[in-house]
This record gives structure tokens, C-alpha cells and sequence, in this order.
């Protein structure tokens, strides 16, 4: 999907991460949800937490603004993030919302990325039931799960950084067909840029980074689907998704320089390609600094710092 439309892939991918989140509801808010269909689209805008939540008999009064909602547009369900108002020490809580009751404000106006929809949506005061309310430490580290299959038991982070880099896999896929084509094609004087030896090098390394990431993302999500869960196997996938995020941008970033100035219209499949990658590659989730501290952290608390 994400060699088609990055945007589309994204969608795709947040919409089953949020069911996933949604899967540790209590009961009767999963009913809610999939009561109707199995088909639920479910957006969100759970970090940074926004908005405020106050504790009411069997619920909660949740109202206030939340950016970034991916796919909201197309959405059934919005989980929100607020902090408790009330309590001593404000822990976070997730709340799911039908969408239609949230007013969706068009903010979204990034570089890539650009039909995500993840614009900004509005809540005022409205009674969610406890049914749909889950601490948000408990949503983001798989906790208390017993008997839910390992896909909805895993803690976030596990996977996270994977399925925000499939859309940009698929979209620097593409870039290198793209570009490939247009190498191979010869231009003013029966020459091709192919035929340059700094154009070959240049297809060569882009190709391999490509490559690379790929293979090292699917290693990764081998070892979330079948691995003991573990601080380190979870710093270990975090790890190797930011660098694959930064492998891509690279590669893709190098072909684009590379393109002739019709290849880099504005209005091109490159440029779609190119602006998707970077756009993917600068989410919070794929920073390599928090992914790096977390990855020594886990090896100090593994034991493994006396190699």
C-alpha cells in the first residue's frame, strides 16, 4: 500500500495500532465499538496527553483539544489522552470517543504525508462512561492482559516503530522505481544518466539502504511475533526501527538530489515519494536518541554491560 499512496498506508497502520489499543477497553466499551461491525476505524491523539478529564459518578467529563489525529476524516472512533484534573499525582487516562461528537479542525499542512488527515480535533464537556476509559500506562504497556492474544499483550513500543516505517518502506520502494526509470531513459544526445558512473554508485548505495531496512524491519517484527517479551527485545525493535527510518531518508534524500530538475517537480511522483520518507522519518516514535538511550538502558538492566 505504501509504494501506492504513503498517506493511505499510514491510515492503515494507525488504524489497526488503535484497535489494538482499543482491544484493552474493559468489556462493555469494546461492545460499544465493535458491537455493530468488526470494521471500527479508530483514529487517536494520545501523545503528548491533552485536554482534561474530571471524575463524575460512573465516569468521566472529558472536553479540550488534542492535534495530529491521523485518519480522523474517515474514522468511526477517537481515543483521546487527559490528564486527571482531579487526582493527587494527574496520571493519564485514554478515552474512546464516537467521532461524531468531536469537531475536527483542518490543521494538517505538512510537507509529506499530506492526505493523513491528521488534523486537530475538539471536544467539548462530554460524560464518557468508565466502560471506555483505561489508565493510558496500562494501554501503552500491555498490562494486565491475561488471555488476550500477544498481538493486543504486547507493549506498544514493541511493534510501534515497525508499523511507522512501513508506509515509508513502501514509498522509498517506489522512489527507487521512479528513479530507476528515469536513469535508464536517455535524454539530449542519446545519453543516458545511468551510463554515469556517479549515477551507478549513487543507485547502488540508495538501493542497498532500501534493501537493508527492510530486511532489518522484518527481522524485528520476527522477533516481536515470536520472542519472549523483554525489555531489551523491545529497546532491540526500537532500535532498528529509528535506524531503518534514518536508512530510508538517506537513500531516498540521495536520489532526489540526484534526479534532474523535472524529476524533482513538485507536482512528481518523486517528490510525493521523497516528502512521504523524511515526513515518516521525523516522528517522534523513530527518534534514534530516545531509542538509543532506552537500547544501553536495557543492556545495563540485562546484565550485559560486562562484555
Amino acid at each position: 500500500m505504501g509504494e501506492g499512496c504513503a498517506s493511505a498506508a499510514w491510515c492503515a497502520v494507525l488504524w489497526a495500532a488503535h484497535a489494538r489499543f482499543a482491544a484493552l477497553l474493559p468489556e462493555e466499551g469494546q461492545k460499544e465499538i465493535w458491537g455493530e461491525s468488526p470494521d471500527a476505524r479508530i483514529a487517536a491523539a494520545l501523545m503528548p496527553p491533552s485536554g482534561s478529564a474530571s471524575r463524575v459518578p460512573g465516569g468521566w467529563v472529558l472536553e479540550g483539544e488534542w492535534d495530529l489525529a491521523s485518519g480522523v476524516g474517515h474514522a468511526h472512533w477517537v481515543l483521546l489522552a487527559a490528564r486527571d484534573t482531579d487526582g493527587p499525582d494527574r496520571p493519564t487516562r485514554a478515552f474512546a470517543v464516537p467521532r461524531s461528537l468531536v469537531t475536527v479542525r483542518d490543521t494538517w499542512n505538512a510537507t509529506g504525508l499530506r492526505a493523513t488527515g491528521s488534523d486537530t480535533v475538539l471536544l467539548g464537556a462530554t460524560v464518557v462512561p468508565d466502560g471506555r476509559s483505561v489508565p493510558l500506562a496500562a494501554l501503552l504497556a500491555g498490562g494486565g492482559t491475561d488471555g488476550l492474544p500477544r498481538c493486543h499483550a504486547a507493549p506498544a513500543q514493541l511493534a510501534g516503530g515497525l508499523m511507522f516505517c512501513a508506509p515509508a518502506v513502501g514509498a522509498a520502494r517506489r522512489a527507487l522505481a521512479v528513479w530507476t526509470r528515469w536513469a535508464r531513459t536517455a535524454t539530449h544526445g542519446d545519453v543516458r544518466p545511468l551510463d554515469r558512473p556517479s549515477a551507478r554508485e549513487r543507485l547502488a548505495r540508495s538501493a542497498v539502504e532500501i534493501e537493508a531496512a527492510e530486511l532489518m524491519l522484518r527481522t524485528a517484527a520476527e522477533r516481536a511475533d515470536t520472542e519472549v517479551i523483554t525489555e531489551g527485545l523491545t529497546a532491540a525493535n526500537r532500535r532498528d526501527a529509528a535506524v531503518a527510518a534514518d536508512w530510508l531518508a538517506t537513500a531516498v534524500d540521495r536520489l532526489f538530489r540526484t534526479g534532474g530538475s523535472h524529476l524533482r517537480d513538485r507536482e512528481g511522483e518523486l517528490y510525493r515519494n521523497w516528502s512521504d520518507v523524511l515526513t515518516v522519518a521525523s516522528h517522534g516514535a523513530l527518534s534514534l536518541e530516545p531509542a538509543a538511550e532506552a537500547f544501553a538502558r536495557s543492556l545495563v538492566v540485562g546484565g550485559a554491560d560486562d562484555a
